[in-house]
């Protein structure tokens, strides 16, 4: 099993693919591919490869699926004796990726992910259930 490890927003992610992650908000639109240089480690089945600190030329591919909030934290402050209490809630944003390539060195490919889109599934599945229920 092939696998990567990245860097975005400061954290590192262990990442394989097809793999679904929540990562920090990213500037982009839903549905974009999206590349990430920081490749701190790749492993395939026969040979591991570590950067220092990254490796050249090695980049993993991502789907951008949403962005979406967290749930909701709450922080409260109070000092004691004093009547002063506040209140505050905070939602973090974060991006919703699935990882569908991992390339190494020189644009080869280690891994690739077969990506199955919602609708056309949906939609077999529809036909299916009508089948069924003609006959």
């Amino acid at each position: 099993m092939s696998f990567a490890i990245i860097e975005t927003g400061g954290k590192q992610y262990k990442v394989s693919t097809s793999k679904i992650l929540q990562i920090e908000k990213l500037n982009a639109k839903i549905g974009e591919t999206i590349k990430f240089k920081n490749v701190l480690l790749l492993n395939d089945s026969k040979n591991t490869e570590i950067g220092n600190p990254n490796i050249d030329g090695a980049t993993v591919e991502a789907k951008l699926l949403d962005n979406v909030k967290d749930r909701t934290i709450l922080v409260f402050h109070k000092r004691r004796r004093k009547h002063s209490r506040k209140k505050n809630g905070h939602r973090q944003r974060h991006s919703k990726i699935q990882i569908t390539k991992i390339l190494a060195k020189g644009g080869k490919v280690i891994d690739e992910a077969k990506i199955v889109e919602k609708k056309k599934a949906v939609k077999e599945e529809k036909k299916v259930v009508k089948k069924e229920t003609k006959k």
